[in-house]
């Protein structure tokens, strides 16, 4: 090969190497605005496609301090409840309609939640303190598979018991007196949702399966926030 020839190769051998993608980018600025571009579309389409995050549980109020008799017979209130998730909800062992419903919801709740790590607590505070003793609820418990360590029963006096149910957990309990022989007592049928603060963050209506769904969701929420200091 000629000297000439040499030469005319060796000039444009530089300009037949391919360039990188990279370095094909860089030198062209149209390319540059055109990558710009895809990667802020690609930024703004997934975050129009993630999923928000629900609100916030709104604070509805504080539950003042109580102690009552649990169906153990031993004294259970909110020093035993302080730093944990619990979920109330309002029965008594006579009522042959209502009662039953509303227990065998909770022992749902109590499944639903079995792999939460031991919480949300669950307590069932009984609206008809005057007959419903621990003895009695023992018993009532056990019809429902009730966990011991993670399901409480309630009793006590009934001043103190009206004062927790209605005052604390703004829940109605009305005694309109004997129907045959088991007493009228009007008692709400919402599930009561508190925090480890001892706030309640959500009323959920038992006789709504949406919403004892959203109960299980929203107590999973509480138990994964970070416990108070």
């Amino acid at each position: 090969m000629s000297t000439q020839s040499k030469s005319a190769v060796a000039s444009r051998a530089p300009q037949d190497v391919p360039r990188s993608l990279a370095e094909r980018i860089v030198g062209n600025p149209r390319l540059i605005l055109m990558v710009a571009a895809g990667l802020f579309a690609a930024t703004i389409t997934a975050a129009l496609t993630r999923p928000a995050a629900p609100p916030a549980l709104p604070v509805l109020g504080a539950v003042p301090a109580f102690s009552l008799d649990a169906q153990n017979e031993t004294a259970f209130g909110s020093d035993d409840l302080r730093g944990r998730v619990w979920i109330a909800n309002f029965i008594f062992t006579r009522c042959p309609t209502v009662c039953p419903v509303f227990t065998q919801k909770m022992a749902r709740v109590q499944g639903m939640t079995a792999d939460f790590g031991g919480e949300p607590l669950l307590v069932s505070f009984s609206v008809d303190p005057e007959y419903d003793t621990p003895a009695r609820l023992r018993t009532y418990a056990a019809k429902f598979d009730a966990d011991p360590a993670r399901w409480t029963f309630l009793t006590g006096l009934p001043e103190q018991v009206r004062t927790t149910v209605r005052d604390g957990l703004k829940i109605s309990m009305e005694n309109e007196g004997l129907v045959g022989d088991v007493p009228n007592i009007i008692h709400g049928t919402h599930f009561v949702l508190v925090d480890r603060a001892g706030q309640i963050r959500g009323y959920y209506d038992s006789n709504d399966p949406a919403r004892v769904e959203a109960l299980v969701s929203d107590a999973g929420r509480l138990i994964e926030e970070a416990p108070p200091e």
